[in-house]
């Protein structure tokens, strides 16, 4: 077995993947906040952006980063790019499929659980998918107890997540929340990282596939279009606190309006 090597670059990946995980769920929960508030179809716009920041920031950001860190002793490795993008995509569309089940279901226990399950096992899919995007010269082994155990991981994390997107409101608590599922995430991954072995063979020719470094252009761009439109639509759009006190001010004259309404007939006219 060849010497695998998790953090070539010391603790910069993991620290910066920690604070990219973090970062994306504090954008996601603010997002699910303003969702609850408005509720409807412009609710569910606000938890697509936030399936964006969670999914796409939160979680494979953070996977691609901390996959930067990683080697291999006698072998490059490359990334098929077609599998690398398409966990990206499966980290969104699994977290979105969360955000709407616990949306419509609340926090009612078969939504919650079924939401983290399936989230879960999608976010554990997103990252074995990412692990199969890699090409080197040798035989990749994994411990499947280890797998289990990242995959029962990623349920709870993604379980806890959804919950918190269901009660957590206010800046600190939003913070604390989203550092705590930065930690959850970071878990899962070096969690599953430490379940694989490589095995080296000989290579007959050059691996197929990008370098990492290739990717780094297009996600800092791709991170900075994403993260800084979210926020602008945080920024630009009505506080929560002023969100709340539209509602109650739509509440109070809804009810003044009911008690000060004329008595009608049966045909919709005023009687008398």
């Amino acid at each position: 077995m060849s010497a695998v090597d998790h953090f070539s670059f010391g603790f910069l990946t993991p620290a910066l993947a920690y604070v990219m995980s973090s970062a994306g769920s504090m954008l996601g929960l603010l997002l699910t906040s303003r969702a609850r508030l408005v509720g409807g179809r412009e609710g569910r716009f606000w938890l697509a952006g936030a399936a964006l920041a969670i999914g796409g920031t939160g979680i494979w950001t953070m996977h691609f980063i901390a996959m930067m860190g990683f080697a291999v002793t006698g072998t490059p490795i490359r990334y098929d790019v077609p599998l690398t993008v398409a966990s990206a995509v499966l980290a969104v569309a699994v977290v979105g499929a969360g955000l709407l089940l616990v949306g419509r279901g609340g926090s009612r226990p078969p939504y919650l659980l079924g939401g983290g399950a399936l989230t879960g096992l999608g976010v554990a899919g997103m990252h074995y998918l990412g692990m199969a995007a890699m090409n080197m010269s040798g035989h990749v082994h994994y411990d499947p107890l280890v797998v289990v155990l990242s995959v029962l991981i990623a349920i709870v994390a993604a379980t806890v997540a959804l919950w918190f997107t269901l009660r957590v409101r206010g800046a600190w608590r939003i913070g604390g929340a989203a550092l705590m599922m930065g930690a959850a995430v970071s878990g899962m991954h070096y969690t599953g990282m430490f379940a694989m072995s490589v095995e080296l063979v000989p290579s007959a020719g050059p691996i197929p596939g990008s370098r990492a470094l290739d990717f780094l252009l297009p996600l800092i761009v791709g991170l900075c279009v994403v993260t800084v439109g979210l926020l602008l639509l945080v920024i630009l759009s009505p506080s929560e606190k002023e969100l709340r006190g539209e509602i109650a001010f739509q509440a109070r004259k809804a009810a003044r309006d009911d008690e000060g309404a004329p008595e009608v007939n049966l045909f919709g006219t005023p009687r008398g």
